[in-house]
């Protein structure tokens, strides 16, 4: 089974395009390994959280800030598929 990322932003603050940012990013780099991103709306003011499966991999309230997307792609790596090189997004 492949996973699905979540991305659930708030539309008040103006984060979807960030959002959409980042699903572009995630589906490029994970094409063929991850079966969807998906963009949620969210009623609740200030969220930005990263889910995989429903399990949140990054919240902007807990961090106090958006995930790089470098940093983003380690973490969604680190799940979907440990082994794959990610190029210059990949660790020193």
């Amino acid at each position: 089974m492949k996973d699905v990322i979540t991305i659930e932003y708030c539309p008040q603050c103006g984060w979807l395009l960030r959002a959409a940012y980042m699903a572009q990013e995630l589906l490029t780099t994970f094409l063929g390994e991850i079966k969807a991103v998906t963009l949620l709306p969210s009623d609740t003011a200030g969220r930005y959280t990263i889910s995989i499966n429903d399990h949140i991999i990054f919240d902007r309230k807990t961090e106090g800030r958006f995930p790089e997307i470098k940093e983003l792609k380690q973490l969604v790596r680190d799940i979907v598929s440990p082994g794959k090189e990610l190029g210059h997004s990949d660790k020193k």
